[in-house]
């Protein structure tokens, strides 16, 4: 099968692979869409933990059951499914077990033809999602969702920051924010990505790359009940400034690396929250389902490039010029729903 192999440090390859065989446990879904996330991106560059090679990379993914392991039941030939890349959470809600990994590395990911994964990891497609949709999905809306209701419990009528709007993760936590009843406003540093998420309901937002930002938005919204952020850094401490007291800053990611000396004393004296959170539960999956499902919610596709042309997708996201998901596609016949 056509598969995406990372071989080394950026040298990706578009090549023949052997057929995914799987063991007890486990599926193959023939895949008709996949979704890049930043994380494909930080194991081509080499700066990702665990790295291994040669690697296919990729942790969305959505397509029809081929095949089964030996224990698994024969009803799931043929069922449509998405791919829930969280493997091996474990048995307690509240954090990740010692066995925990992503889908992509250190096992071969949904960058391919075909890929094999455990019974459990793969969910029904949502039926009013198409193909491109549906890859698009699983991790950021997962990423989003325990951020703001597992972590954060977002209540209706609260307002939210989010910061960084244009990446999948932000762009989910957006949707589901404005589904739950709450009043969003959102940062980046793109003017038009800032109006494209007003037209998607963010009530306002500001350009970081301005001196002024943080005043200007607190101008605009005053403060804010809950913050979801991926960045980190120097920019946090703005962030603590901008949260209500008794709010809850919710961080996913580090992607600037320098860290922040804390501001301890506006952090206890204003009864902040400070919270960690990555990807999420079995629990949280199904209930991102059902939530994506209640509100008919659509993921904002940005890209879509044939499987052979994902270099120009991995170039894309490279940039950050994208506003969603870069989804690539694998040649089927039939209808792509």
């Amino acid at each position: 099968m056509r598969a995406v192999v990372l071989e080394e440090v950026n040298r990706l390859e578009i090549r023949e692979v052997p057929v995914p065989q799987p063991v007890a446990g486990e599926v193959v879904v023939a895949l008709h869409a996949a979704a890049l996330n930043h994380r494909d991106v930080w194991i081509k560059s080499g700066d990702y933990t665990g790295l291994k090679f040669p690697i296919i990379p990729g942790s969305d993914g959505a397509g029809v059951i081929t095949r089964l392991g030996p224990d698994v039941s024969a009803d799931w030939v043929g069922k449509p499914v998405i791919i829930n890349p969280a493997l091996d959470w474990g048995d307690d809600q509240r954090a990740q077990g010692n066995r925990f990994s992503i889908l992509g590395l250190p096992k071969d990911g949904t960058l391919a033809a075909e890929s094999n994964v455990p019974v459990a990891n793969v969910y029904p497609k949502p039926a009013h999602l198409d193909w491109r949709q549906s890859a698009a999905l699983p991790l950021a809306g997962l990423t989003a969702y325990r951020a703001l209701f597992s972590r954060a419990q977002l209540q209706p009528g609260e307002k939210v920051l989010i910061t960084g709007v244009g990446g999948g993760v932000a762009l989910f936590a957006l949707q589901f924010a404005l589904a739950q009843g709450a009043r969003a406003w959102v940062t980046s540093g793109s003017a038009e990505k800032l109006v494209r998420a007003r037209s998607m309901g963010a009530t306002g937002g500001a350009n970081y790359s301005e001196s002024d930002w943080m005043k200007k938005l607190e101008r605009e919204a005053g403060r804010f009940d809950v913050i979801v952020d991926s960045a980190g850094g120097p920019g946090f401490l703005p962030l603590v400034d901008l949260a209500a007291s008794g709010g809850r800053i919710v961080s996913y990611g580090a992607t600037n690396d320098n860290p922040p000396q804390m501001p301890q004393r506006k952090i206890f004296w204003r009864q902040l929250s400070v919270l960690g959170t990555t990807m999420g539960s079995p629990q949280d999956f199904a209930a991102m389902l059902n939530f994506v499902n209640l509100h008919c919610l659509l993921p904002v596709v940005s890209a879509t490039f044939p499987l052979e042309r994902a270099a120009e997708a991995f170039a894309l996201m490279e940039q950050g010029r994208q506003f969603g998901k870069i989804v690539l596609t694998m040649s089927r016949h039939g209808p792509e729903t």
